[in-house]
């Protein structure tokens, strides 16, 4: 089921550079798309590792963003066809379109902290949890640019439930690319360190 959201105006295309960069740890790939915006892709399905463990990573990262909406409680079986970057990004373009998430989100940021335990959104004061996505249910992450030309960029995260019998996909606006591409290297480095640790 979609989360409502208030339909907003279309989005138009925008451009983005080509990103050179790509983290080996959790076979991340980065690079330009038919949308022609900027993106990286973080995908955790992949059991590959460096080897390059961080033990250190203990603190939590925080980060301002804004929340869009969810769209929840997909089947397996539709969530297959979302395999890439592109695929997901074409779903939510389509979910936006047909009003099931808004293109803009609203003035009300919240805090986004990323560590070796997952995902935790909170309240803009802190109090109060508004989202957990746990590290080992986190499928795929993927940022890129809105296409709005305001220079924000989407962060979108698709998850599942324990038995990996329905997922969901949950959109936050970042401040910008490289607040968005900083989250997915940060993940990245958790994944890295989960794998390590499961090695070990």
């Amino acid at each position: 089921m979609f989360r409502k959201g208030k339909k907003r105006h279309s989005s138009s295309s925008s451009q983005g550079s080509e990103i050179s960069t790509k983290s080996k740890s959790v076979d991340s790939s980065l690079g330009g798309l038919s949308r022609s915006s900027t993106v990286a892709s973080l995908d955790t399905d992949s059991t590959k590792s460096s080897g390059q463990s961080n033990s250190n990573f203990d603190t939590c990262n925080e980060f301002r963003v804004k929340y869009l909406g969810a769209i929840e409680n997909l089947k397996a079986s539709l969530v297959e066809c979302l395999q890439g970057p592109q695929d997901l990004i074409n779903y939510i373009d389509l979910a936006q379109q047909y009003g099931k998430l808004p293109f803009t989100p609203s003035e009300e940021e919240c805090i986004l902290c990323v560590s070796k335990y997952g995902i935790k959104v909170a309240s803009s004061d802190q109090y109060d949890i508004l989202h957990r996505h746990p590290l080992y249910l986190i499928v795929r992450v993927i940022c890129y640019d809105d296409g709005l030309g305001m220079g924000k960029s989407l962060l979108a995260m698709k998850t599942t439930d324990a038995n990996q019998t329905e997922y969901s996909i949950c959109l936050y606006q970042c401040n910008s690319l490289e607040q968005a591409q900083t989250i997915c290297k940060i993940l990245s480095t958790a994944f890295d360190s989960a794998l390590s640790s499961d090695k070990s």
